[in-house]
């Protein structure tokens, strides 16, 4: 049996411990919901505030210059390539995941309806998240394709000589389930289909290589595990191969080869440039650019792959305590043990009361979240900058002593109460 003492060792042993002081973690709280929202980097509030004091204040209108605000969605686009195996000058930090979904997708189907007209389907999986399916059914209705949702183990079977685009995010939102990228869009491409990936779940927790993957688009997150902050700036990458080919559909000025030109007619900038739309949020860029820092503070570390092995650990540790300690208490595994097929997550399964379980977690302070299903997950995101081995003891601990005890049976029963 591991025990608390097993856990404090691993935190002293642990090369990475020294980056959770970059965070401003609240006392008594053990926080297994950064795959939601990461937590506030210390010196994000000085920055912001002295962007706001400072480059507004004073700066004004010439902070766009001397500032460099211009070039932010590019400078922390930059940042953004070195953590998802990208070059400089192919990412750009902009808008939110959604609307650049709704670019990458658009711009994939004008190539498939140039090169290979008679392909007229869209695959994703059917639990992928659903503002990447709503997208993709919005673009299939208006531009007359299929949008077609199969279960994951399905897939590859189904790419056939009509699939336009496999539309995946590369770890599952409710399962923590993560797909073999490069192996996905070789199947893909192989049969002759485009590979657009969402990265929300995946940079800044897990190891991406887009050019070794040879995939085609990708957008991602900044709130989640790059700690940009709530509705914190999404990010956009295109493969140079497909970045000039067609303009995005919101061709808005600052996506233009000369904006301050002011030119009536749109000429789109080249290469990753026109995948920006419109005046980019300063401040919310700033943020991002802080979480960008605590997850880059890493890099003397051993980077990426040492923060993969430590979040590989915890979350193997957090499977072997809920299965040391919760036994008999219903749960179910619905991450997979593989190390290749998991991110940095675990998600529970329970019959009964999941909702109520993760609620009187929530109070005792102990923050994951619920998904409702079939079925209904306890979803908790275990972090490698700022969790430390024993926050997973204790968590399991509270877990237990939730289950044990019927804290859920009385929160479940104010959840009904209030419903009703």
């Amino acid at each position: 049996m591991t025990s608390l003492q097993d856990c404090r060792a691993l935190d002293a042993q642990d090369p990475l411990r020294e980056l959770r002081d970059l965070f401003a973690l609240p006392a008594g709280v053990t926080y297994l919901d950064g795959n939601s929202l990461g937590p506030l980097p210390k010196h994000a509030g000085e920055r912001i505030a002295r962007a706001v004091r400072e480059e507004w204040g004073e700066g004004l209108i010439r902070s766009w210059n001397s500032a460099g605000w211009f070039e932010l969605p590019q400078r922390v686009g930059d940042r953004i390539a070195t953590l998802v195996g990208a070059r400089a000058g192919e990412v750009v930090a902009t808008d939110s995941t959604s609307i650049n979904l709704f670019k990458v997708l658009s711009a994939a189907l004008s190539i498939v309806q140039a090169d290979a007209p008679a392909r007229r389907t869209v695959l994703s999986e059917r639990s992928n998240f659903p503002t990447d399916l709503y997208i993709a059914e919005s673009l299939c209705r208006e531009r007359g394709f299929t949008l077609r949702l199969l279960e994951a183990q399905e897939l590859a079977s189904a790419l056939g000589e009509d699939t336009a685009i496999l539309m995946l995010t590369h770890v599952n939102y409710r399962s923590g389930a993560m797909h073999d990228m490069a192996a996905v869009t070789r199947a893909a491409q192989a049969a002759g289909a485009l590979a657009v990936w969402d990265l929300a779940h995946s940079a800044g927790a897990v190891e991406v290589d887009l050019h070794a993957a040879r995939a085609d688009f990708a957008v991602g997150c900044g709130y989640k595990y790059l700690n940009g902050g709530p509705g914190a700036p999404a990010f956009v990458w295109v493969h140079p191969r497909h970045a000039d080919r067609f303009w995005q559909p919101l061709a808005g000025w600052w996506g233009h080869a000369a904006p301050f030109a002011f030119a009536s007619d749109y000429r789109p900038a080249a290469g990753i440039a026109r995948y920006l739309c419109g005046t980019q949020p300063v401040l919310s860029l700033i943020a991002l650019d802080c979480g960008l820092d605590t997850v880059l503070a890493a890099q003397p570390l051993g980077g990426m792959p040492a923060l993969r092995r430590k979040s590989l650990a915890l979350t193997d540790l957090f499977i072997a305590l809920v299965e040391e300690r919760c036994a008999g208490h219903g749960l179910g595994l619905v991450t997979p043990r593989e190390h290749a097929c998991r991110g940095s997550q675990v998600c529970l399964t329970r019959d009964e009361g999941a909702y109520a379980i993760v609620q009187a977690l929530v109070a005792r302070g102990v923050i994951g979240d619920y998904r409702a299903g079939p079925p209904d997950i306890l979803r908790f995101g275990l972090a490698p900058l700022y969790l430390r081995f024993e926050d997973v003891w204790n968590a399991v601990e509270h877990l237990r002593e939730v289950l044990a005890g019927g804290e859920w049976r009385r929160a479940e029963f104010n959840r009904k109460q209030a419903v009703t």
